[in-house]
């Protein structure tokens, strides 16, 4: 898959591309209804001998539009973002620098400049993408646009079929802010994974019977509320069954004068692993994050938490 970044205002022609079945869509998380419609794409990419591609825009549009002033947390970094579009086995990758520039560019100009510019023969989005100035372009008036000069396919809402819930990126970022990451799968078809380089702590773990990998993320990703969790974790091309504690160890800190962590406890692991890139995949919520009184009752606590997460493996069959 070949990358482009593009900047506004561009000076891409036809004829700089093959002909191009393309998705639109910012496509955070790459969930199902994303996939489809990549999906989509890609099909009508090959039925007609052309190539597929995706374009996306960075940063959230959002935090341009000063709607999320301190940023968004996403569910998949660019980075991430990339990897997974790719897995998909697209041709051409265009990142869009989302500028107030860029979004001051009426429906029809964005049509003229990053669509019929391009050599897009064929445009795939979902039935609520919106493009242009304030959003005023949407897939009921992209036709008007287009004046013929592509083709247009959208993709109806996927819905999951138990509870009729719209598969979305607000409802998995939800899910994640409520703790509920074993619910997060079904939407997204992967378990939820976050990116991080494995630092120095204060090592009160290992005093306490239970040395964890403090993570430091290399990313702005969505953590679940402060809790313990079930999770696995991938080091050096490994995984290992683990829980992860997210929060401020309010037992020995006051949260107030202290950053938040994230720190993994892998079952029967002891190497030595500082510097390493680790990636963590969440399972499934134990508790909420506790001040213990005395030091035991947390390590007491820490040991019902181990249990509880052997006991999960076991009954995944993932048990080391």
């Amino acid at each position: 898959m070949k990358t482009i970044t593009v900047h506004h205002p561009h000076s891409f022609k036809p004829g700089d591309f093959p002909p191009l079945a393309i998705a639109l869509g910012y496509f955070d998380g790459i969930h199902l209804g994303h996939q489809k419609v990549i999906k989509t794409a890609r099909g009508i990419a090959e039925k007609n001998g052309w190539k597929s591609a995706v374009m996306t825009f960075e940063p959230h549009p959002s935090v341009v539009l000063g709607k999320k002033k301190d940023g968004i947390e996403l569910i998949t970094p660019l980075e991430d973002k990339i990897k997974l579009i790719e897995k998909l086995g697209v041709d051409y990758l265009f990142v869009v620098r989302f500028t107030s520039r860029f979004a001051s560019l009426l429906p029809q100009q964005f049509v003229d400049q990053y669509l019929a510019a391009l050599g897009v023969k064929h445009v795939v989005a979902g039935f609520d993408y919106t493009y242009g100035k304030f959003g005023k372009g949407n897939m009921e008036n992209l036709p008007e646009y287009a004046n013929g000069r592509f083709g247009i396919t959208v993709i109806e809402k996927l819905a999951l079929e138990n509870t009729g819930e719209k598969v979305s990126s607000t409802l998995i970022r939800s899910k994640i802010r409520e703790g509920k990451v074993g619910e997060v799968k079904p939407l997204l078809g992967r378990d939820y994974e976050i990116k991080g380089i494995v630092v120095h702590g204060e090592k009160r773990g290992r005093q306490l019977g239970f040395p964890t990998a403090n993570l430091q993320l290399t990313a702005p990703y969505m953590l679940p509320p402060n809790g313990v969790y079930i999770v696995q974790m991938k080091v050096a091309d490994t995984w290992h069954n683990g829980l992860c504690s997210v929060g401020y160890n309010p037992t020995f800190k006051n949260p107030e004068e202290y950053e938040k962590t994230t720190e993994v406890y892998l079952l029967d692991f002891s190497d030595t692993i500082y510097g390493e890139e680790a990636v963590v995949k969440w399972l499934a919520r134990i508790r909420e994050e506790k001040k213990f009184a005395r030091v035991e009752d947390l390590i007491e606590e820490m040991k019902r938490d181990e249990t509880a997460a052997r006991r999960y493996f076991e009954k995944q069959g993932t048990a080391t």
